[in-house]
């Protein structure tokens, strides 16, 4: 849909979809308003970091001295090593504890920055419409719960453990380089001299593990990709059951509900032994790679221990510092499961945030839309108007040739048609929700339009709020609602609204649609759209209801797509809606 207030550019759109990067994700927080709060505790938290880098420097000096000193016997150094222990470890517990609780801190400001950027996105221009009308992403309020909490927590936590990693590993190496000397030996009468030759041997262990990880562990990106889908489903699945738990035991659908269930639960299973499959062989690689570990270094070392090089507490200072250097060499082996599933989270917001910035590309590529769709103005003009307005589905399908229309302030116009000729089209079209056709339609820029659907949405909590909706439950004070609820019938709920509940559910489909005309009186608008809205009514309250209206709002424009014959005597104006064509009659 192009409307003069919102241009639609479908190129920059489109570019800017295609360019969207883990990077682009990742980087708006930290040029935004939260930029220095956000920066300064990052820095904290990797002061905390260096600082325990620091400690674990201290613990391998430790060790040569901690255990000369068993060896020698030595009592005092003993009970000095003793001491400086426990003051490193009280340090260690303090400064661990600390920078946890800093770096959650800063973990839910970044997602609560994230969840309002994309809440904000996902809500605005009706993209959240769009993706579930044009199936563009699945299961958007997954990505926005689970996956922008897992690309705050997981992007910081492999981040930091990667800087603390360099910086440990260049702390070690210096250490190790030092401490285990050259390895010296001859080959065919060459003396070959091989200096820091325990950073080799760790470098060189490691990076053989890391290309034995990634053969057997590159599967686990798509297979957590498709957990995370296959459960959202999942979920989803439960909480429709949930919602329409009346209707399905109407039905008597509990045994369909379950084969249902079973059969989206197999998906999970499936899933789940794809993972672990893969997850067996990574065991069985890292369990190999780190008990392999425990004893690679004293053998690398041995040569040197046994011909007196250095003496037993340099031997267990040097297997300290290669395990710490090995390990450092190792982070994308020790880290290959988390960087799968951050990569999977990845690829889905990625997903996500194409979904929102394409949707109107989509529509613009659409067969029914390519000589400009259905063009919704602004106007200075009092009466809504369509001009050659063309309703067709997505496919160029003619849907109905609507016409000319003329809606002026306090007119009573009575929409009817067959099922599926387009009346409901009509009114998605006329809110702006529905791009594909043709001609223009003009909307007065002062005015207020409400729409009002067969089954209304109806907000969880105090029913003053969702009796206010869209508006804010402060816009109208409880004289306003109690007077709104007894017009329409409603008067058991008059004392009831700070009534905490899921009224969709305490509601009777005839009190939903009662609940839906109130709001119209709270609401006064200037052009009102009533779709099928007194379907679940009996004639005396549908025949309440309308007078009701027509009484208290004089000069709204009352717009009814109906089938009912009583509904006649409520408007003036009739509008026939037929394939291909309208037939308008006063």
């Amino acid at each position: 849909m192009n409307d003069t207030a919102a241009p639609l550019h479908t190129s920059a759109r489109s570019a800017d979809a295609s360019r969207v990067t883990a990077w682009s994700l990742i980087k708006p927080y930290w040029v935004s308003e939260e930029r220095w709060s956000a920066i300064g505790l990052l820095l904290l938290v990797i002061a905390l970091n260096m600082a325990i880098v620091y400690i674990n420097v201290r613990l391998n000096a430790w060790n040569r001295e901690f255990y000369d000193a068993l060896a020698a016997k030595n009592w005092n150094v003993f009970i000095h090593s003793m001491l400086e222990f426990s003051y490193l470890a009280f340090a260690y517990i303090f400064i661990v504890t600390t920078r946890i609780w800093f770096r959650q801190l800063l973990e839910i400001r970044w997602r609560t920055w994230l969840t309002t950027r994309f809440v904000e996105r996902w809500l605005s221009d009706h993209a959240f419409y769009r993706i579930e009308r044009d199936r563009l992403a699945d299961n958007p309020d997954q990505r926005i719960s689970d996956d922008l909490e897992s690309l705050a927590s997981t992007t910081l936590a492999l981040s930091l453990d990667l800087l603390s990693t360099v910086v440990t590993l260049f702390s070690f190496v210096f250490i190790l380089w030092h401490i285990a000397g050259a390895l010296t030996f001859t080959v065919s009468g060459t003396v070959v001299t091989i200096p820091g030759y325990m950073v080799w041997a760790a470098a060189l262990y490691a990076l053989a593990g890391s290309f034995v990880i990634q053969r057997f562990g590159k599967p686990l990106v798509a297979i957590n990709y498709q957990k995370q889908r296959v459960e959202a489903n999942f979920r989803f699945f439960l909480v429709r059951v949930r919602e329409n738990a009346e209707q399905i035991a109407l039905y008597g659908g509990a045994d369909a509900e379950r084969k249902q269930a079973r059969t989206i639960f197999q998906t999970i299973y499936d899933n789940w032994r794809g993972i672990m499959t893969y997850t067996k062989r990574l065991t069985i690689v890292n369990a190999v790679y780190g008990q392999l570990a425990n004893i690679f270094p004293f053998f690398v070392a041995a040569p040197r221990y046994f011909s007196g090089a250095y003496p037993i507490g340099t031997l267990f200072q040097i297997s300290d510092a290669f395990g710490t250097v090995s390990e450092s060499f190792s982070w994308f082996i020790n880290s290959f499961s988390t960087l799968a599933g951050w990569r999977a989270t990845v690829n889905r917001l990625r997903e996500f945030v194409r979904s929102i910035d394409e949707q109107h590309t989509r529509e613009a590529l659409s067969p029914a839309t390519e000589h400009g769709g259905i063009n919704r103005h602004l106007t200075d003009t009092q009466s809504l108007r369509t001009d050659r307005l063309v309703l067709a589905l997505p496919d160029g399908t003619v849907l109905a040739r609507v016409g000319e229309i003329g809606i002026d302030p306090g007119a009573r116009v009575l929409v009817r048609g067959a099922s599926g000729s387009g009346k409901s089209t009509l009114l998605r079209a006329l809110a702006g929700l529905w791009p594909f056709g043709d001609g223009s339609i003009d909307i007065p820029v002062s005015a207020k339009l409400l729409f009002v659907p067969q089954v209304s949405y109806i907000p969880i909590g105090p029913l003053h709020a969702a009796l206010a909706y869209p508006s804010q439950a402060t816009a109208f004070t409880d004289d306003a609602c109690r007077a709104a609820l007894r017009m329409v019938k409603l008067d058991d709920y008059v004392d009831r609204l700070d009534e905490d509940a899921h009224w969709t559910r305490r509601l009777s489909p005839g009190e939903q649609q009662r609940l839906a005309f109130a709001r119209v009186l709270l609401q006064k608008p200037d052009f009102v759209f009533l779709d099928e809205a007194t379907s679940a009514l009996d004639a005396p309250t549908e025949r309440h209801v309308y007078e009701a209206l027509l009484r208290e709002l004089p000069g709204t424009a009352i717009v009814s797509v109906a089938h009912r014959d009583s509904l006649d005597v409520y408007h003036r104006d009739t509008i026939l809606i037929t394939r291909e064509q309208v037939a308008a009659a006063a």
